[in-house]
C-alpha cells in the first residue's frame, strides 16, 4: 500500500518513523516549508522533513495545498492512503477524495474534545487529568471526521507541553500501527463524532503568556507548564519582563504563607513571600507558587535556587506596563 505522509513537528516525525519501521511504503513526505528559527533566524527544516530524508523518502514542501500544483504533485505518487499528523493545514476535498482508503489523521486529543491547532497546550491549561490520541478519517472540516480508534494518556501534574507531546506521539504512532490493518480489512469502522460535545483548541497567542496573579496557583502553574516552549509565561519585576519557565505547588505552601502573614500581614496576589537560597515563592489568589526556573529581561535562563536572593520579600510582581 502506497502512503503519502503529511506532517511537520516532532510528533509527525515520530509517527513517520514508526510507519517506516513497520515497513509501510511511504512514497512521499509532505511538510511545511523550512522556517527561520531563533534570534539569528537560521532557516531550519521541520522535524518531519529531517526524518523523511534520513529514511530516503522524497520531500515536498508546498506553501499552499489549494492550487493545481500541489494536487498534481501528490496525485503523481498514486497514494492508496494519506496519513497526516500535525501537518498544519486543512486538506481540500479533492485531495481527501484522492486515495482509495481516504485520509487518516493522528490527532493529539480525545475527539471531539479539543479540535484544532493546540490540543496539548489547552489540555494542560484546563487542568485536565487525562488526554489522549484519536485516529480519525478526515473530512473537509477542522478535526470533524469519523473516529476509528482512540487511547487515553494521563497528564502528570508536573508535565510540560513538549513532554506530553512526546508521550502522545509515541502513543499515537503505536495506535496508528494497530489501527491501519484493521481499518483496511474492515474490522474497524468509522464512528461519527458527537458534535454537541465538541470543544475547540485555537492557536496559542503571545498574550496568553501574560500572568495574572489573581488566578489560582494551580491555574498559573498550568499556564507556565503549557506555554514554557512558546511563548513562555511572563510577569514583570521592577518594570522589566521576567519569564517563568517552571514552577510547582509545594504542599508546604501553607506553612510558608503562615510565616509571612505572622510578620508582614496578609499578602496581596503577586507578593514575593520568600526569596532565599532554594526558595522563590509568589502569592497567587489562593496560595503560594514556587518558581523553579526564570529568565530576567536581557538575561539567561536560571534556576531560581541560584538567583532567589536577588528578589525582595514583600515586593510585588507587576502587571504589564500600560
Amino acid at each position: 500500500m502506497r502512503i503519502v505522509f503529511m506532517g511537520t513537528p516532532e510528533l509527525a516525525a515520530t509517527v513517520l518513523d514508526r510507519l517506516v519501521s513497520e515497513k509501510y511504503d511511504v512514497v512521499l513526505c509532505v511538510t511545511q516549508p523550512d522556517k527561520p528559527v531563533g534570534r539569528k533566524m537560521v532557516l531550519t527544516a521541520p522535524p518531519a522533513k529531517v526524518k523523511a530524508l534520513e529514511c530516503n523518502i522524497p520531500v515536498y514542501q508546498p506553501a499552499s495545498l489549494r492550487n493545481g500544483e500541489a494536487m498534481e504533485k501528490i496525485a503523481s505518487y498514486s497514494p492508496d492512503m494519506i496519513v497526516t499528523a500535525a501537518y498544519g493545514k486543512i486538506l481540500p476535498q479533492e485531495m481527501l477524495d484522492l486515495p482509495k482508503y481516504g485520509c487518516i489523521n493522528v490527532h493529539g486529543s480525545l475527539l471531539p474534545k479539543y479540535r484544532g491547532a493546540a490540543p496539548v497546550q489547552w489540555a494542560i491549561l484546563n487542568l485536565d487529568k487525562v488526554t489522549g490520541v484519536t485516529i480519525m478519517k478526515m473530512d473537509a472540516g477542522m478535526d470533524t471526521g469519523d473516529i476509528l480508534t482512540s487511547c487515553e494518556v494521563p497528564i502528570d501534574e508536573r508535565v510540560h507541553t513538549p513532554e506530553l507531546m512526546d508521550q502522545l506521539a509515541k502513543a499515537g504512532a503505536e495506535l496508528l500501527i494497530e489501527t491501519l490493518p484493521k481499518y483496511i480489512s474492515g474490522q474497524v469502522r468509522p464512528v461519527p463524532q458527537n458534535n454537541d460535545e465538541a470543544t475547540m483548541s485555537p492557536p496559542i497567542t503571545k498574550e496568553q503568556g501574560e500572568i495574572s496573579w489573581e488566578k489560582t496557583a494551580a491555574e498559573i502553574c498550568a499556564q507556565i507548564r503549557a506555554l514554557s516552549q512558546w511563548p513562555g509565561a511572563s510577569t514583570y519585576w521592577k518594570g522589566s519582563k521576567l519569564k517563568i519557565y517552571d514552577a510547582w505547588l509545594d504542599p508546604n505552601g501553607e506553612t510558608l504563607l503562615s510565616e509571612y502573614t505572622s510578620s508582614h500581614g496578609i499578602p496581596a496576589p503577586g507578593t514575593v513571600l520568600a526569596a532565599r537560597k532554594g526558595v522563590l515563592a509568589v502569592m497567587c489568589k489562593d496560595r503560594p507558587l514556587y518558581l523553579l526556573e526564570i529568565q530576567p529581561a536581557s538575561g539567561k535562563r536560571m534556576k531560581a535556587i541560584d538567583c532567589a536572593h536577588n528578589y525582595e520579600v514583600g515586593r510585588s510582581m507587576e502587571d504589564k506596563p500600560s
